[in-house]
């Protein structure tokens, strides 16, 4: 059986444990995720689920349990791995491009090859024009779009994404959305773990649907995603077996919520 590319086992995780202000945010959570699948996991706020990316980026331990790459325990921040927050985050003073080149800087890849990957991501997010313009002359849209072509630029094996497309308008988000699952279903084999509040979204993009419990954090379910690949967005959201299964998963989510 293949190592799992990433795994929790019996992970519990407290903040403040050392004093009375002690929150218990995961519980006993395990949890196993195939190389080049695709994982959304939903659930109410503060049920810890950009704690789980945390744990799996190696920035936080676990309070007790294992967490795992490729088998071997994590023991803090990889460089190939992707972590991609909800807003932007670019640096201000750096173009679209010197943007999109900064962790391949830091990777130490030469200034030929950091302009040739640049560019040719944003050429695939639609942004040929813009490679030169600077975060504050770009609309939210593109800034995304530049994250997301910062993220892949490293080619990480492990993407993190906490609620990347939640800013977007839905007109942008849907582009977005759709710019991103193309660009990951021609990566060779990369792991994504969404986190997102959209449960539309999760069903639309991943493999499988995770739902957490209220806090303290459990695992509710896993609901596998049998959508054929490649996915048209635009036209799998009035799918009937997409609205079956999103109905199917709004069932676990609704008593952790209402």
């Amino acid at each position: 059986m293949p190592t799992p590319a990433v795994g929790l086992e019996d992970v519990s995780l407290v903040f403040g444990a050392e004093d009375d202000t002690s929150v218990l945010a995961l519980d006993t959570v395990s949890l196993e995720i195939g190389a080049g699948e695709f994982v959304a996991i939903v659930g109410p706020s503060g049920c810890g689920k950009t704690t789980i990316l945390n744990l799996l980026s190696g920035l936080i331990p676990p309070t007790a349990g294992t967490v795992k790459r490729n088998g071997q325990e994590v023991d803090g921040p990889s460089r190939d791995i992707g972590y991609m927050l909800a807003r932007a985050a670019l640096s201000p003073w750096r173009s679209a491009r010197r943007n999109v080149e900064l962790g391949l800087e830091i990777h130490g890849v030469n200034r030929q090859e950091r302009r040739r990957r640049a560019e040719e991501l944003l050429s695939l997010l639609h942004l040929d024009g813009f490679a030169n313009a600077y975060p504050s002359q770009l609309s939210q849209g593109m800034r995304q779009r530049v994250a997301i072509a910062r993220t892949l630029a490293i080619e990480p094996a492990l993407w993190l994404l906490d609620e990347p497309f939640g800013a977007l308008d839905a007109q942008t988000r849907m582009a977005v959305q759709s710019e991103f699952v193309g660009l990951w279903e021609q990566s060779e084999g990369s792991t994504v773990i969404l986190v997102t509040h959209d449960l539309e979204e999760a069903v639309l993009l991943a493999d499988r649907v995770i739902v957490m419990t209220a806090r303290p954090g459990r695992i509710k379910s896993d609901t596998a995603v049998d959508l054929p690949r490649p996915r048209v967005i635009d036209e799998l959201r009035f799918d009937d077996q997409f609205r079956e299964l999103e109905h199917q998963i709004w069932q676990e989510l609704r008593d952790e919520i209402i």
